[in-house]
């Protein structure tokens, strides 16, 4: 019987009877369990950066999950207060666990916080969109209800022959995208996959690495019976962390 493949999903900071807590929601381990077919390893955030190696070693793929946090600004060279909650635990140890998992040739797939995890891991800077013109309905405005993910729904564009593209077959789809940081400056070696209707990056990926790293600023696991291109990023994340690859895309450089 072939062994199913383990997925790293990290955790986030939390208060659980006012003690300190690392916690998942259930909806990312289903998300692995069910529709990637693969084994849902927590990485609780707050250990040393120094065991990212280790643990990455451990794992077929990784899996970088939202949270209500915002990076710590000076993580991208900003000296600008963030705009909600920060963990600078996960800012830490998930930076160094997506610099290890690329090293050794391990897919990393990044759900909303985990695309700004990505860009900024390899370079790239943000942008909080409730201090900007950007603070729209589906970018979080300051009187959100985060609960309700599905209340801020928008199309996005997919770019042609990207990796999103070609695993969600379509060149537009539906999303549900609440955020309070967005990309600024794109990180060293990602592509656009997908932008919002005022240009905001809604998914990227990278060009160069031995295994995918891809990322996307909505949340695939609200609901993914409901929307077949999310249903297609648990099953490629499966297929990933199996070692079963799309192909390198043929991308032009983004502007």
């Amino acid at each position: 019987m072939q062994q199913r493949p383990l997925i790293g999903v990290i955790a986030c900071e939390r208060q659980v009877e006012g003690e300190p807590a690392q916690a998942v929601k259930h909806r990312y381990l289903e998300g692995v369990e069910r529709l990637a077919n693969s084994v849902p390893v927590i990485i609780p955030t707050n250990q040393a950066e120094a065991n990212a190696a280790e643990i990455v070693g451990r794992l077929d793929a990784l899996l970088l999950t939202g949270s209500g946090s915002n990076i710590e600004p000076v993580r991208y060279g900003s000296s600008a207060p963030a705009q909600a909650p920060t963990d600078h635990g996960r800012d830490l140890f998930g930076h160094a666990l997506i610099r290890a998992a690329i090293d050794a040739g391990k897919p990393v797939f990044g759900i909303c916080r985990g695309l700004q995890e990505i860009n900024v891991a390899l370079g790239g800077t943000l942008r909080d969109l409730r201090a900007a013109d950007l603070a729209q309905k589906h970018h979080a405005p300051a009187e959100a209800d985060l609960g309700d993910t599905f209340g801020y729904g928008h199309k996005v564009d997919v770019v042609a022959g990207s990796m999103l593209q070609r695993f969600s077959g379509s060149e537009a789809l539906e999303v549900n995208s609440v955020h309070y940081q967005a990309i600024d400056r794109l990180g060293e070696g990602l592509a656009v996959n997908a932008t919002g209707p005022e240009g905001v990056i809604e998914a990227i990926s990278a060009t160069g690495t031995t295994a995918p790293v891809f990322a996307v600023q909505w949340h695939p696991e609200w609901r993914p019976e409901g929307r077949a291109h999310d249903l297609a990023f648990w099953n490629y994340l499966g297929e990933a962390a199996r070692a079963d690859y799309l192909p390198a895309a043929q991308l032009e450089k983004n502007a």
